[in-house]
């Protein structure tokens, strides 16, 4: 059973495969630097400067419990009722990856652009800050340089965004959220998928997909280091699969908790660097990650990497005790968030790959019931207002 009052905010990843470029699930390779294209043609970039579109709700209110999405293939967030589906979206900047919302009401949004900064009650964008790091041109696609994942220091000060550098390592850009400007530029590892926070802000972590490592941040200083996290080891290097996507920080003591392959769960102390192992038992590649209050953890199995061994998508919900219950799921997904009162969770349908869709699935956790909703244009981000 989850607990009331959790919140969760969940970034998005994707897989490399091939040494020397990227390519999709299918095998399908690109030089380093650019996309190819996953289940339906991803629209092209805005003009800079275009004009904000805001699509108001029919009441002009945002009730408690929407749901704000990212959509990856267009370059606006939607707003979604849980019960009726989309009530309006807002333009944010070309493909949005991960998205993080204060208590303010304002997201935050990692674009390929720069970070969004929009009003969730009045439906509005109110900046586009630019990044510093040089991320090449601006592109669509799971490899665009740009933001990917996106958090808040806990006294809201403060915003961490890690930022992809085709074809080399990665940033992680700091915001001051008042004067909506980048203050620093820290190095991490390539493909900084998920960004975290510990939870008295005295660390950031950056999950560093390609490189096999999180990055540890120490937010006074900004000085970084790197802990290895590769359970499976790194051979293959940016042809493998196996690589740490995102990652949740467990309240309890503050480690962070990394699934693998729906088989292990690497458990790393920021402070030491050790990490353990413990089973899980999904069968099935893993990606977005969140957790609840009281520690409950919430994975995103995307589906088998070999159709012959593996298992197909799923969630995850793993007790503090590591008891686990696998909920089958219809098609790819990508990440996932949870109501305030811990009894729903939504899967965004937006998956990196092929086999994505323009939805979520809502999951009863109680009951097991599933429905699809249709949401946003390959939603990946999700947050709940």
């Amino acid at each position: 059973m989850l607990v009331p009052g959790a919140v969760a905010v969940v970034l998005l990843a994707g897989c490399a495969r091939g040494s020397g470029g990227t390519a999709s699930a299918a095998g399908t390779t690109a030089p380093a630097g650019t996309s190819p294209t996953a289940g339906s043609p991803v629209p092209g970039s805005p003009v800079p400067g275009s004009p904000v579109t805001v699509t108001p709700d029919p009441d002009g209110t945002v009730a408690p419990g929407t749901l704000l999405v990212g959509d990856f293939g267009s370059d606006t967030v939607t707003f979604v009722d849980p019960a009726r589906g989309a009530t309006g979206s807002v333009k944010v900047g070309t493909a949005p990856y991960g998205l993080a919302v204060g208590e303010d009401g304002r997201a935050w949004v990692a674009t390929a652009e720069g970070v969004a900064v929009v009003d969730t009650a009045s439906r509005e964008r109110l900046a586009l800050i630019p990044y510093r790091t040089d991320t090449g041109p601006v592109t669509t696609g799971e490899y665009r340089g740009g933001g990917m994942g996106i958090a808040l220091a806990p006294d809201g000060r403060r915003v961490y965004v890690g930022v992809n550098v085709p074809g080399g390592n990665g940033a992680l850009e700091v915001v001051d959220t008042a004067t909506l400007k980048v203050t620093d530029a820290v190095p991490v590892g390539r493909r900084p998928f998920d960004v975290d926070v510990s939870r008295d802000g005295s660390e950031v972590y950056a999950t560093d997909h390609d490189s096999f490592d999180v990055t540890v941040v120490a937010a006074k200083t900004l000085e970084p280091r790197r802990i290895e996290v590769a359970p499976y080891g790194t051979e293959g290097g940016l042809g493998s699969w196996l690589k740490p996507h995102y990652t949740a920080v467990r309240p309890s003591d503050g480690k962070l908790l990394l699934p693998f392959e729906g088989e292990r769960l690497a458990v790393v102390d920021p402070r030491t660097g050790r990490t353990t192992i413990e089973p899980m038992t999904a069968n099935t590649h893993q990606h977005g990650t969140t957790v609840t209050a009281d520690g409950t953890l919430l994975t995103v199995g995307t589906g088998p990497i070999d159709p012959d061994v593996d298992e197909g998508p799923s969630l995850t919900v793993r007790t503090p005790g590591g008891a686990e219950r696998v909920y089958p799921l219809e098609g790819p997904h990508e990440s996932v968030a949870v109501s305030r009162d811990g009894r729903t969770a939504y899967v965004t349908g937006g998956f990196t790959r092929d086999g994505y869709w323009d939805g979520l699935t809502v999951i009863d956790l109680d009951s097991g019931d599933t429905r699809r909703l249709p949401a946003g244009s390959r939603p990946l981000g999700i947050a709940v207002l």
